[in-house]
């Protein structure tokens, strides 16, 4: 639910019981608590339901009850209520490097994004603002920048630069291998 919360979701919780979790981004007012069961109607509205019970029965109401409302559903743990999955991310700014089991694992799917987290430097967020900054000005050019001049053009040296907080610098070196 952080991702959504991340997303600008406002997200509504039905249950008489929460986690620690939760009760931490309810205090901090990113989501509302509705602190009882779960009524039919609850679905109406919404954009997305998510569903954590660990209720078979309970999880197929909502699931059916959101198939009226023509609302999604993910159900935890339950492929056969889930319109659609929830990746694992790994967030470096806007750079968001999501991993999927299609539901058959979300376990499996968090141990690969582990795997992965050392291997994506926090510094990719700031690279992605380099070089979206500069793909930016390159599209306001005479010409467009052909997409084979991009190729190779995010090396080593130039993740480097940005990691040692040297932005302008990745910018220039960025622009004249692009342009000249």
């Amino acid at each position: 639910m952080g991702g959504l919360l991340e997303a600008g979701a406002r997200v509504t919780i039905v249950s008489p019981t929460i986690t620690e979790r939760l009760r931490e981004w309810i205090g901090e007012g990113r989501c509302r608590h509705l602190v009882r069961e779960y009524r039919s109607g609850d679905v109406r509205g919404r954009t997305l339901v998510l569903v954590a019970t660990g209720d078979a029965r309970l999880t197929a109401r909502v699931h059916r009850d959101a198939r009226r409302a023509r609302v999604l559903v993910n159900a935890a743990d339950d492929l056969d209520h889930c319109d659609f999955f929830l990746p694992a991310a790994l967030r470096r700014g806007r750079l968001v490097v999501a991993v999927s089991t299609g539901g058959a694992s979300p376990t499996l799917a968090r141990v690969v994004r582990d795997e992965l987290e050392p291997l994506v430097p926090e510094s990719y967020g700031l690279l992605l603002d380099v070089v979206a900054a500069v793909r930016a000005r390159a599209r306001q050019g005479p010409a467009p920048v052909p997409a084979e001049r991009w190729r190779g053009v995010i090396d080593a040296r130039l993740r480097a630069l940005v990691a040692e907080g040297q932005v302008e610098e990745a910018r220039a070196l960025l622009w004249a291998r692009l342009v000249g």
